[in-house]
């Protein structure tokens, strides 16, 4: 994938986007009919449309009357083509990998996961990310149509387009970014430690590096990677339980906490791409340390493990966040005391967070919103107590609906880079030093709500 860079280039990528927009809205149309609704002069317009044939991204579909004339010969529609190719999200969960693929049309194509160790070298995780797109769409994936990959990784990613920063240049970050996630991720100076061998490899080359370069010589294809929570809010907020909303807070209560926000209709990435860290606000200044080296942080005590952990110190006992959400329908009264005052203190960070940016939807997602209404009721509480009283009605908490599939599908939406959402987020695939890039394809689009 070959994304354009000058002026021109970009206002004609414009009136692809354009054309495409409207195949996808109103399926097959004339020549004539799409001139009717794009408004592009009949030169314009026909020179999009047989480069749109000639690169196979849009096929002819029959042919129809055109019009009320009854004199010539039939008009012929075109169609977009499903086959032209496909677009690959995979989300590096820190024990699970997760991949989504739409083809060009929005259909998704087929979504898998599978768990694996925490310490499962980064080639085993390509070799199994290669395994499961394989499987996607019942086998019939055609690797040599892919665009390009949306990979969702944990801790602050300096530029999505593979630039330096941190997310290529430092130690991966930690439990930080707040994620399920995995282990790509790059990390701030060092500052942070993941838990897994994030650092550089033995040639001393960063493994952020390493893994997005796998991919690349694996598929051949661009490969642009971001925050893994920041991408899950990106897919809820798109498909999920905030489309549509505008000012959306996510956060994700994993193995680490973390999360996303929409502004004003726009993912917002931050400084050095450090939006979102939210599992690093302090709620107990003289609580436990936290792997981002601080004290007390959220993530000590709403995280997965610091869960579980104080579950089992009250007596409780709990292998997984299944076993807890046993211990939840069964009532038991150590579960729902100790998940009050996690709730009380997730409350407490969302309500300062409302307060700052001014959100309409809070979506919560990750393994412990599992606990449903347990954990969900205490956060809308202290919402309510906390929050500033001409707002307290105009937010809404919600329960994320896209499971483990979010951050492979907000990976697809960065590749895709059609949503609004995206309008003022930065694009553009990754260039490794020194590699050349891929042939330019095609690139795909997504279509909010789609």
């Amino acid at each position: 994938m070959s994304l354009p860079r000058g002026p021109l280039s970009q206002l004609r990528r414009g009136h692809e986007e354009l054309v495409l927009g409207l195949l996808r809205k109103h399926g097959p149309l004339s020549r004539g009919e799409l001139g009717k609704l794009c408004r592009l002069s009949r030169t314009t317009l026909y020179d999009i449309l047989a480069e749109l044939v000639a690169t196979g991204a849009v096929v002819p579909a029959g042919q129809q009357d055109d019009g009320p004339r009854g004199r010539g010969r039939p008009a012929e529609t075109l169609t977009l083509n499903p086959g032209a190719g496909q677009a690959i999200g995979i989300d590096f969960a820190r024990r699970a990998l997760h991949v989504a693929a739409v083809n060009l049309a929005h259909e998704i194509v087929g979504a898998a996961s599978e768990p694996h160790d925490a310490d499962l070298p980064w080639e085993r995780r390509v070799d199994l990310a290669e395994r499961l797109i394989g499987r996607l769409g019942g086998g019939d994936l055609r690797l040599g149509a892919l665009s390009a990959i949306g990979a969702g990784v944990v801790g602050p990613i300096s530029d999505p387009d593979g630039g330096s920063g941190s997310g290529l240049d430092g130690d991966t970050g930690g439990d930080t970014g707040g994620d399920t996630g995995g282990g790509i991720g790059g990390g701030i100076g060092g500052g942070i430690d993941t838990g897994f061998d994030g650092g550089p490899d033995d040639a001393g080359e960063p493994l952020p590096h390493r893994a997005q370069v796998l991919l690349r010589e694996r598929f051949g294809v661009p490969v642009l990677l971001d925050n893994n929570t920041r991408l899950a809010a990106l897919g809820e907020a798109i498909w999920g339980a905030a489309a549509g909303g505008r000012d959306v807070l996510y956060l994700r209560l994993s193995h680490g906490v973390g999360g996303g926000l929409v502004i004003d209709g726009s993912l917002h990435r931050g400084a050095y791409g450090l939006s979102g860290e939210f599992g690093h606000i302090v709620v107990d200044p003289g609580g436990r340390p936290c792997s981002c080296g601080g004290t007390g942080c959220l993530e000590t005590v709403a995280s997965v493990r610091a869960v579980l952990d104080a579950y089992r110190e009250r007596g409780g006992q709990a292998d997984d966040v299944r076993g807890l959400v046993e211990a939840v329908g069964r009532a038991e009264p150590g579960a729902l005391a100790l998940l009050a005052e996690v709730g009380a203190d997730i409350g407490a960070v969302l309500a300062a967070l409302c307060n700052a940016v001014g959100p309409g939807v809070i979506v919560i997602g990750g393994e412990l919103a599992e606990t449903g209404a347990a954990l969900l009721e205490p956060i809308g509480r202290t919402l309510d107590a906390r929050i500033m009283p001409i707002s307290r009605h105009r937010v809404s908490l919600r329960r994320a609906t896209l499971g483990e599939a979010a951050g492979a599908l907000g990976g697809i939406a960065l590749v895709l880079h059609e949503s609004p959402l995206l309008s003022r987020y930065p694009a553009g695939p990754d260039l490794a030093a020194g590699a050349p890039p891929p042939s330019p394809r095609h690139h795909n689009l997504v279509k909010e709500g789609s």
